[in-house]
């Protein structure tokens, strides 16, 4: 059974990342060892096969073959279990950027963002888990100390780099929910939407009639870089109003890993 204890932190929350114990993987008596990261990879491709909400303990019991009492010695509910597959997905997005070197701060904000678009279109049903959570377990913490430090290395300040970040992470979030909603229009639909923009009156409507093609026709690939590229171009102009040098601040460089501290 579920262990219900209504003084407990919310999963997720900085008080419950502080308050949670070690696990130790011991076998439970008669079954063999189930670790915590095997049910947590199971629970990942679960709601990956089903989404969150059709996920279950008893369905993640049935796939480890095991029983709930098993998940329930390492977790105290679903909801801890999802924080988790969160954070996994994010321990994956670390692992893929550990190796990159970028040659300007757009290049490391560019990567970090394709990335994480790329995961979560392949695991459209974890978008969801995203707009309740904010990712602070340690991949989450990985992930935003790597694109950080990136920023910092080329000169950003420390608050300013942490507010392009934030920017940008919501700006991915935002258009993966848009991108993974059921109803979120086609091609056909589009085409449709176009073809309605044509027909407004122009003496009403001048501005949507031109530019109907350019609302309707772009493909979700070219309208993410698109709005990327204007957000980094935002945040350029941000970096320039706060005085930072854009040709001064690579690696070596004044604020750069091993270089004199930024201004």
């Amino acid at each position: 059974m579920p262990r219900t204890d209504t003084d407990a932190p919310a999963p997720g929350t900085p008080q419950w990342w502080t308050s949670r114990p070690v696990r130790p993987d011991r076998p439970g008596r008669g079954r063999p060892p189930r670790s915590f990261e095997r049910i947590v990879d199971a629970a990942s491709a679960l709601v990956d096969e089903v989404g969150t909400g059709a996920f279950s303990m008893r369905l993640l019991a049935d796939r480890l073959g095991t029983g709930t009492a098993t998940l329930y010695r390492h977790f105290a509910s679903r909801e801890e279990i999802m924080v988790f597959v969160v954070d996994r997905l994010f321990a994956g997005i670390a692992a893929t950027t550990a190796e990159h070197r970028p040659s300007t701060w757009q290049d490391a904000a560019r990567d970090m963002s394709l990335r994480f678009r790329d995961v979560l279109a392949r695991h459209p049903h974890v978008v969801p888990l995203l707009v309740s959570q904010v990712p602070i377990g340690p991949g989450g913490l990985a992930v935003r100390e790597r694109i950080v430090a990136a920023l910092v290395g080329f000169g950003f300040s420390p608050h300013l780099a942490a507010r392009a970040y934030t920017t940008i992470a919501h700006y991915v979030i935002g258009f993966a929910v848009q991108q993974q909603a059921p109803d979120t229009p086609g091609p056909e639909e589009a085409a449709a939407l176009g073809a309605y923009f044509r027909t407004l009156d122009p003496g009403a409507y001048p501005f949507t009639v031109a530019a109907a093609d350019a609302l309707t026709t772009m493909s979700s690939e070219d309208e993410f870089a698109e709005g990327l590229q204007f957000i980094l171009d935002g945040i350029d102009g941000a970096r320039g109003r706060h005085g930072r040098n854009a040709g001064h601040g690579g690696p070596g460089g004044p604020g750069g890993p091993g270089g004199p501290p930024s201004a």
